[in-house]
């Protein structure tokens, strides 16, 4: 059973900075998609970030230059480091896995949409104050 657990989130002031971490266990595939995405109250869940098997990123455009993705592979664990944080990046914000991803557009993509993202965290609140 593939699991997914968030932690790290927090209140911090605008400018600051939170690590986010994600263990994974459960999960046997080769290939894959890992994002991190997040939704504030009244808004639609959206991608932030995401990286596949071979390490390659994709960013949201509001992220860009500010949120970094990576994984420890042998601590099965996805990172979120989200530095000049602004009172707009508050949300929940949710570890997600895509076991078919990633997908052929002229290179290889991960989504950043909740297209083909299977399993999903608990979720971890992250509030910046300005």
């Amino acid at each position: 059973q593939v699991q997914l657990v968030e932690s790290g989130g927090g209140s911090v002031q605008s400018g600051g900075s939170l690590r986010l971490s994600c263990v994974v266990s459960g999960y046997t595939y080769s290939k894959y998609c890992m994002g991190w995405f997040r939704q504030a109250p009244g808004k639609e869940r959206e991608g932030v970030a995401s990286i596949d098997s071979g390490g390659s990123t994709g960013y949201a455009d509001s992220v860009k230059g500010r949120f970094t993705i990576y994984q420890d592979n042998a601590k099965n664990t996805l990172y979120l480091q989200m530095n000049s944080l602004k009172p707009e990046d508050t949300a929940m914000y949710y570890c997600t896995a895509d076991p078919e991803g990633p997908y052929y557009s002229g290179g290889y993509y991960c989504l950043l949409t909740t297209v083909g993202y299977d399993y999903w965290g608990q979720g971890t609140q992250v509030t910046v104050s300005s």
